[in-house]
Order: C-alpha cells, then structure tokens, then sequence
C-alpha cells in the first residue's frame, strides 16, 4: 500500500501560517525563553556560585584563606622571635631617628653621619640608665627601711578589718611564700631567668648592628628591594615604603614628646612632696608611657604606692590627683595633637590592636601592636587607592 496520495493530500491541504504583526512580532520576543531543564552539569555549578549566596561563599573562603596565611606566617615568625624581634624593633627606631641622619649627611659622609647619630643615641640612653642606677643605689636604704615600715601598717590595717584575719595565718602566708622562694620550683625558674636573659643580650647585640647598619645603608636597601619590583607596582610599593618610615618615627618620636610630659609632669609632683626614688619613677613612667593606654596608668599607681608606703596616705592621694590630671591632660590634649598625624586610628582600634599584640607577644607584642597597626592601615589606604597624595608625590626618604 503506498502513502504517496495521503502525503500529496496533506501537502494540499495544509495552509500556510499567516505572518504575524509588528507589534505580535516584538511582545513574542520579549516573552522570556524556557528554562533550560538539559542545562550541561558545569553550567548547574557555575549558577551556585553567582547567585549572592555563591558570591558570599566565595569572599567567606578567601578571608579564611588570608587568615589562614596570615596565622602561617605568625607561626612561622614565632619561631625565629629572636631574629625578627631586633629586625622590627630596629626598624622602628631607625625610621625615628632617619631625620637626623638625613640632616648629618649634609654636613658629613653616610659612614660618618650614621656613627654620629648611632653613638649618639647609645650615649642618651647610657646616661638616662646610669641616672636611674645612682639613684636607686642613693634612696635604696632609706626606700627598704621606709617598706618595712609601711608593711608593718599595712599589718596593723589588716587586724582592723571587719574580715577577722588572725596572725597565724599571715605568718602561714609568709612561711608559704619563703618556702617558694627556696625551692626547687623557683630554682627552675631562675635558671630559665637566666636563659631568657642570655637571649635578651643576644637580641641586644643583633639589635645595635642592624640598626646601624639600616641608619647607614636604609637608603640603599630600599632602593635594591624596589629594583625587584615590576614597574607597574613601583610607584605603590615606593609610596608604602615612605609612608612606613613617616608612621614609624612619627608615632615614635610623637609618643616620646607624650611620655617625656607624663614623666615631667608626675617626677616634678614627686620630687616636691618628697616622693623617694621620684627619678627612676619618672623614668618608669617615661617608658611605659610607649604602652598606649595603659602605660602611663600603670606607672602612677605604682609612683601612688611608693608615696603610700614612704609617706602615708594624703600624699599618695595628691600623687593619685596628679597622675589622674595627666593622664587627662595626655589624652584631651597632647594625643589629639601630637598624634592625629602619625596614629590616625580609633581608640577602639587601638584597644584592640594592644590586646591581640599582648595576647601572642605579651609585653613586647604590647609595644609593638599598635605601631604595626598603623603602618598597615597606611598601606591598605595606598593600595585601596585612599591616599593618592603618597602615590603621586612620595616625599624622599
């Protein structure tokens, strides 16, 4: 049987679709296309991960990626602290003290200047010791004999209190802690004293040689680094190279102009009420006036209960009045000041900044954090693009 006629007739009678209108033409193209339900399994996977919950996974593994590496390279530099610690430290302080090199070496050569300016500093700072040492070793019979004094009242406060503490057991409490000191526990501890005392001089030697070797050659260091840098991020890298030594000895010279007032301040209070040892107190404020925040505050407790023991509690409230004012004074007005250009950083930050340097560094992370903190936020704003002024116009250094 053929199908020949059926098809003919089909062919005949099928009429042709009537072309459609302009407009019925233009609302069937814009009709959206059918799902593509055969979509190839690659496509299925690239879809996940544009939508914004794929994009918010995608930035989720990049910030545990960089945290990742971040707490690497934490790790990895923990293990040489001996050798980074001097490194860093001696950064900064050369990047404090690179203005008075730059200003011998108009006069003199570059060997030269930066002896002048090494020897320098070490001469300051032996002299402020030496201080310190002449000091202690004048009022420190007088300091032992006031102590003993003072610890006697402080005996007789404890009788009095409403807590009935009888003297059996403060002799207990003074058995227990001279059985501590002569045991076996506490030689331990002075060994290991002993050990972490030949790294600290260790970390002192490497410390003096690269510093004086980055006041000497820090200018042609830079300049070698930077000659391994691609052209395109030498202008970036240069910038962050400036703005590193500008917030570095900024925030170093900016908190000894801050600190050296404390001290001024609180060692002129101590040395008119006859505070013993006012000089080495005020030398301790000077230095923990470097822990932002909590330096300063530290040290006029510890000058509060000095006074306390030495001479009794009205003068210890005048020198706790003192400290209170200074600190005060620190913070309204010489912080704005002297640091809204080195620092630039929110005091929230800055709390932060410490806690987290305390917590992997203790005192020296304490030091050192914010000033890292800093200098990194310098760099983000280069290379965000939120300081063009530095990648325009780097100013020399």
């Amino acid at each position: 049987m053929s199908f020949r006629p059926f098809r003919r007739r089909a062919t005949r009678g099928a009429e042709p679709a009537a072309p459609l209108s302009a407009v019925a033409q233009q609302a069937n193209d814009n009709l959206p296309d059918p799902p593509d339900t055969l979509a190839a399994p690659a496509n299925r996977v690239a879809l996940l991960w544009s939508d914004p919950l794929g994009r918010a996974a995608i930035r989720a593994a990049q910030v545990l990626l960089v945290l990742a590496l971040v707490g690497a390279a934490v790790l990895g530099l923990s293990q040489v602290s001996l050798a980074m610690l001097p490194l860093l430290i001696a950064l900064i302080l050369s990047s404090a003290l690179w203005p008075l090199v730059r200003l011998a070496r108009k006069a003199m050569s570059a060997m030269l200047a930066a002896w002048t300016v090494f020897l320098g500093s070490l001469a300051v700072i032996g002299g402020v010791v030496a201080g310190i040492v002449f000091a202690v070793r004048a009022e420190w019979p007088g300091l032992v004999d006031q102590a003993v004094e003072g610890f006697k009242q402080l005996q007789g406060m404890v009788k009095n209190l409403p807590l009935q503490i009888s003297q059996q057991q403060i002799d207990d409490g003074v058995t227990a802690v001279t059985d501590f000191l002569t045991s076996s526990q506490f030689g331990a501890g002075a060994l290991t004293g002993l050990s972490a005392a030949g790294s600290f001089f260790t970390g002192l030697v490497l410390l003096l040689v690269i510093l004086f070797f980055f006041l000497k050659d820090g200018d042609r260091i830079w300049a070698f680094f930077l000659s391994w840098i691609p052209r395109r991020h030498e202008a970036k890298w240069r910038a962050s190279g400036t703005r590193t030594v500008e917030t570095l000895g900024g925030y170093i010279r900016g908190t000894a102009i801050i600190a050296f007032v404390d001290a001024a301040g609180i060692g002129i209070a101590l040395w008119i009420l006859q505070v013993p040892l006012a000089l080495p107190l005020a030398v301790i404020v000077f230095i923990t006036s470097f822990i932002p925040m909590v330096g300063a505050t530290f040290a006029g407790i510890l000058a509060t209960l000095v006074a306390l023991v030495a001479n009794g509690p009205v003068v210890a409230l005048i020198v706790l009045g003192v400290v209170i004012l200074v600190n005060q004074l620190e913070g309204n007005f010489l912080q704005p000041v002297v640091m809204a250009q080195a620092l630039n950083l929110h005091a929230l930050v800055i709390l932060l900044a410490l806690t987290i340097g305390t917590v992997l560094a203790g005192l020296v992370g304490a030091v050192l954090s914010v000033p890292i903190t800093a200098v990194a936020w310098a760099i983000v704003k280069i290379w965000t693009g939120r300081d063009t002024e530095a990648i325009e116009g780097p100013t020399r250094g």
